[in-house]
């Protein structure tokens, strides 16, 4: 197990941050890379032909590293899930009646990209709704999914955790159901990947579609995306130099090109090259590799396993262990304690955490300790 990593980060000590699922704060070795590479363009001059290519191609080295892809080149970078989305979308057809199955409170991200492909082809959007806050809840959810999965579905849209309560979906029964069914399955990783293991060679989803600034800790406005094979000769939603054949070769770019890059690198958005942000989230998967996204999972657990028992001592609902993820959870509170309340009292205290439809949203990291949990518990009592 790793120890408490806060000496790597500069968050101020008066604060308890809570709230990665909101945005990961910078480490300190992240901070230095992209400020080192952002005064490289104080000279143009030492930024070469070849810089345009190849911290690209280590970033999606090392992406694939982290989610168990084999091949890179199935990899793309994007700067938002939405556009992550709007790319699948872009390359899937529906017939009428056809159903997209999506989550009940989901992120609108992976949301509103269905709608309008449902409403185009005349197709149905269906959201399973979560059941009752009561013991077994997150078993229903997942059960109440599978049972949703039928010959009607053509997409199943989801995360692999609620982005509101840490939720625990099992990707791999849902993936077995939607192969069955001739589904596609599209994942929205910006809540787990980083912090929770995931392997694509397992779930072998449709795609995966990953922000970079939430459990990456990379810097807002880079994410990435793993496409499989499905899309390897699909059409981009936008048309820029860099993701056509052979657009390497600086000399050769007047004679245009009609066939794109091979597989996933068609997909990569517009200056894709960034020179400041592909670093910066370079470093940040490197220092995750380093620590293991399970062992980031046993290090929450363990510093949050007893204010958790006592919350629930207290009325309050946290979904059981084997249905939550351990780096995000969410608390439902009991008729008498009043949120309002319990609000001002995290101000007071400079505590940081996420109100999330009802649940206050609690994301802890390896920059947390159990200390943090006393102080969130004194709100409490």
């Amino acid at each position: 197990m790793i120890s408490n990593q806060s000496h790597l980060f500069n968050l101020p000590k008066d604060i308890t941050f809570l709230n990665g699922a909101y945005m990961a704060p910078l480490l300190n070795s992240v901070a230095k890379i992209g400020t080192e590479n952002l005064l490289k363009k104080t000279n143009p001059t030492s930024i070469s032909a070849t810089d345009f290519f190849t911290n690209t191609k280590i970033l999606k080295q090392k992406f694939a590293q982290l989610v168990e892809v084999a091949d890179a080149g199935q990899i793309a970078i994007i700067p938002s899930v939405s556009y992550g989305m709007a790319t699948v979308a872009n390359n899937i057809s529906l017939k009428a009646d056809d159903e997209i199955i999506m989550l009940q409170e989901q992120f609108p991200s992976n949301v509103y990209t269905w709608q309008k492909l449902a409403k185009k082809y005349a197709a149905k959007v269906v959201f399973v709704e979560a059941p009752e806050l009561k013991l077994g809840r997150g078993k229903l959810w997942n059960e109440a999914i599978l049972n949703a999965i039928t010959d009607k579905t053509a997409v199943v849209a989801m995360p692999h955790v609620h982005w509101a309560d840490g939720t625990l979906f099992d990707l791999e029964k849902i993936r077995q159901k939607t192969k069955k069914h001739n589904a596609l399955l599209i994942i929205d990783g910006t809540q787990s990947v980083g912090a929770l293991p995931f392997s694509v060679a397992k779930i072998q989803p449709d795609a995966l579609i990953c922000a970079g600034y939430k459990w990456l800790m990379g810097a807002y406005g880079l994410g990435l995306a793993y496409f499989s094979k499905t899309f390897n000769d699909g059409i981009p939603i936008e048309d820029n130099w860099i993701n056509r054949f052979e657009s390497e070769d600086f000399s050769n770019l007047v004679n245009y090109q009609e066939n794109y890059q091979p597989k996933a690198g068609r997909y990569n958005m517009g200056e894709v090259s960034n020179f400041v942000y592909t670093p910066m989230l370079t470093k940040a998967i490197e220092q995750i590799l380093e620590w293991q996204p399970q062992n980031i999972q046993d290090y929450c657990q363990n510093i949050t396993e007893e204010a958790i028992a006592t919350l629930k001592e207290m009325g309050c609902f946290i979904e059981e262990p084997d249905f939550r993820a351990k780096h995000l959870f969410g608390i439902y509170l009991p008729s008498h304690i009043d949120i309002e309340a319990l609000k001002a009292k995290f101000d007071a205290h400079k505590i940081f955490v996420s109100f999330r439809g009802k649940a206050i949203r609690v994301a802890p990291n390896v920059y947390n300790s159990k200390v943090d949990f006393d102080t969130l518990l004194s709100c409490f009592k």
